[in-house]
């Protein structure tokens, strides 16, 4: 092979690796997101879980049936 063609196929083989490293930061990003949101929405139905609960604690007061 000559020195064009060697520099040729490393620059292509750079150019991969970095596709490939692009990719994946991408998809790490992504993955990191959906983790963020997947929590979110854990800690606020665990909010609406506590509100309904003592919403149901005052009305059970209130109707007298805490004796």
């Amino acid at each position: 092979m000559g020195f064009a063609e060697d520099a040729k196929e490393t620059a292509e083989t750079a150019g991969r690796k970095i596709q490939d490293a692009w990719e994946d930061t991408a998809d790490r990003i992504g993955d990191k997101v959906d983790e963020m949101k997947a929590d979110a929405d854990v800690k606020k139905a665990e909010a609406e879980r506590d509100s309904v609960h003592k919403r149901n604690e005052v009305k059970e007061h209130l109707r007298g049936d805490d004796r």
